[in-house]
């Protein structure tokens, strides 16, 4: 099941690159001293990107822990 832990290992990484990529675009967007409702909009069109890589990252993460205890 080594093939099982890797995969997730990938998947947990490809998540984790979103997290810190939207970590990144917030930043940007608090530093560009937008007025609020600018600031909002920017803010929500990242948290589906956020979500979804917290999503992977915990799919990544169960199916480590699957192979682990498969193998």
């Amino acid at each position: 099941m080594d093939i099982l832990i890797w995969i997730g290992a990938a998947i947990t990484l490809a998540g984790f690159v979103g997290i810190v990529a939207s970590i990144v675009m917030v930043t940007r967007a608090r530093r560009a001293g937008l007025d609020d409702a600018t600031l909002r909009a920017r803010l929500q069109r990242v948290l589906p990107l956020n979500l979804g890589a917290l999503f992977l990252s915990v799919i990544g993460l169960f199916v480590v822990v699957a192979g682990i205890m498969l193998g």
